[in-house]
């Protein structure tokens, strides 16, 4: 629909006067993605139009607007949360999160929006020199359950190291409810073990940062890199680094 005389204005009055909606409803119909401007998709509220061709989908509806949450696989050296100054400037994995970066193996048949990845909060911190599955979600929910579940979920890490491993190291390693503490507080037990010559695997509850190397410093180890793959009962599975997928209804941490 064009009308030669009028003004300029924002797509989301447009749409309204159109529609005989909310300003409200149009948004989000925006937002949404169901919104042409001369046949592209436009998902900002603000963006201006004048004599452009504006549609909405027929499938248009708002009950699909539901919120939903991200699993990425950050590569080392992406800042998730836990950035220090010796960190630098380093980008912010959260720019990982487009289009582009969709992983193929997304079986979640969710159209992807530009809100999904603006309006998600980081809800599982990770070091800027780890790897591994990181959670971005705009549903409060799933927020909830990682914030109140955080000393009880558990996180399994592989970790690269070098050195040599004392004495019982490794039973020590596995022993750290019996007054092993780490920044005053007493640590729960974790279960660890070689994965080969110069990797070990942990699982751990409630991990706190810095905990891993402070651990294997312990025991005569340095930590070389690491890598978190599982997240309570959610693995980080086949997806590549630096991509993401959308979390499936049936996954549970």
């Amino acid at each position: 629909m064009t009308d030669p005389q009028r003004p300029d204005q924002r797509l989301a009055k447009r749409l309204a006067e159109m529609m005989g909606c909310s300003r409200s409803e149009a948004e989000q119909y925006i937002e949404g993605g169901w919104v042409t401007v001369d046949g592209v998709v436009v998902e900002e509220p603000q963006f201006r139009v004048l004599n452009q061709t504006i549609a909405l989908d027929k499938n248009a509806s708002l009950l699909a607007l539901t919120a939903v949450t991200l699993l990425l696989h950050k590569p080392a050296g992406y800042e998730a949360g836990l950035g220090s100054a010796a960190d630098g400037k380093a980008p912010p994995a959260a720019e990982l999160l487009s289009l582009a970066n969709q992983a193929v193996g997304d079986r979640s048949g969710i159209r992807p929006l530009k809100k999904h990845f603006s309006a998600s909060s980081l809800a599982t911190p990770l070091a800027t020199p780890a790897s591994g599955l990181v959670v971005f979600t705009q549903d409060w929910r799933v927020a909830r359950k990682l914030q109140e579940d955080a000393s009880t979920l558990e996180h399994e890490v592989i970790v690269q190291v070098s050195g040599e491993i004392k004495p019982g190291g490794l039973e020590r390693l596995n022993r750290i409810d019996h007054g092993f503490t780490f920044n005053g507080a007493l640590l729960p037990p974790a279960k660890v073990s070689w994965q080969s010559e110069v990797r070990l695997r942990f699982a751990l509850k409630g991990a706190m940062p810095g905990q891993i190397a402070y651990m294997c410093e312990s025991v005569g180890l340095q930590v070389e890199a690491m890598k978190r793959i599982r997240l309570g009962r959610l693995p980080l599975s086949q997806l590549p680094p630096g991509q993401w997928r959308y979390l499936l209804p049936h996954e549970r941490f």
